[in-house]
This record gives structure tokens, C-alpha cells and sequence, in this order.
């Protein structure tokens, strides 16, 4: 065999002396962890746990519910800015729409399913009227 300083060195064959040795890795710190975006770092400080005053007695509760409490007591002692800031969150939060809004359907595919449903019906009606047939098709 060719003594290794007689080897060709180029595309695919880099010279022995910079080689990655056995067992050891090409990015050893490995790929960078993603940036934690502002929306996942406030919802990650709204989960913590935190300590509240009920009625004289601490109590534990998420900051975000925490939060919400204070903001609702607020609106109820008529602190305006609290009242226009709570129906802000609902506007955004609370309330999903009960139904989507209904797509555009263009009248030839309407005609297209109705077509399918009534083949599909006729199909039905004759495999109940002959279920041998249907098994015969089968084997």
C-alpha cells in the first residue's frame, strides 16, 4: 500500500495533518440554541407561580391570574383607565368567533358535490338492495 504523504490531496481528500481525529467532533459546541422570542418569555413569566392576599390569607396563584384579578377589581371601583384596559383583553382574548365566516363557494362546485352526494346516494341504495353484489366485486 501507498505511504500516506504519497496520497493525492484535494476535493474530498484533505491533507492527514488536518483531518478531524476519530471520536472527535467536527462542531463540538454543537448549533446554537434558537433566541426565545418576547411572546414565549411572557408567557413563560405569566405561568410562574406567585403569592396573593385573599380575603386576609396568602394564597397562590399564576401571575396571569393574579393579574387579571387586580385589573377586574380596578374596573369594578370605576378606574376608567382599568375598565377601557379590561375590555381591551376581552376584545382580544376572551371571545373567539362562535362561527367562522362562511367561504365563498363558487355555484359550479356546489353543483359538482350535489352530483356526487346523489351518485353516492344511488350507489348506497343499490348496494342495500343487493349486498351480493358487493361481494361478489370484492373477491
Amino acid at each position: 500500500m501507498a505511504d500516506d504523504s504519497e496520497r493525492p490531496n484535494g476535493f474530498g481528500q484533505p491533507p492527514r495533518h488536518s483531518r478531524f481525529r476519530k471520536g472527535q467532533s467536527g462542531n463540538p459546541k454543537g448549533r446554537p440554541k434558537g433566541r426565545v422570542s418576547f411572546k414565549a418569555d411572557l408567557e413563560a413569566e405569566l405561568q410562574q407561580k406567585t403569592q396573593v392576599m385573599v380575603d386576609g390569607r396568602p394564597h397562590m396563584t399564576t401571575k396571569q391570574r393574579a393579574f387579571i384579578k387586580v385589573l377586574t377589581d380596578q374596573a369594578l371601583k370605576n378606574d376608567m383607565r382599568a375598565v377601557n384596559a379590561l375590555l381591551a383583553c376581552v376584545r382580544h382574548f376572551a371571545r373567539e368567533p362562535e362561527e367562522p365566516p362562511a367561504e365563498n363557494v363558487d355555484p359550479d362546485d356546489v353543483d359538482i358535490l350535489q352530483n356526487y352526494l346523489e351518485r353516492e346516494r344511488q350507489r348506497q341504495a343499490r348496494s342495500q338492495q343487493h349486498p351480493e353484489v358487493d361481494k361478489d366485486k370484492s373477491s
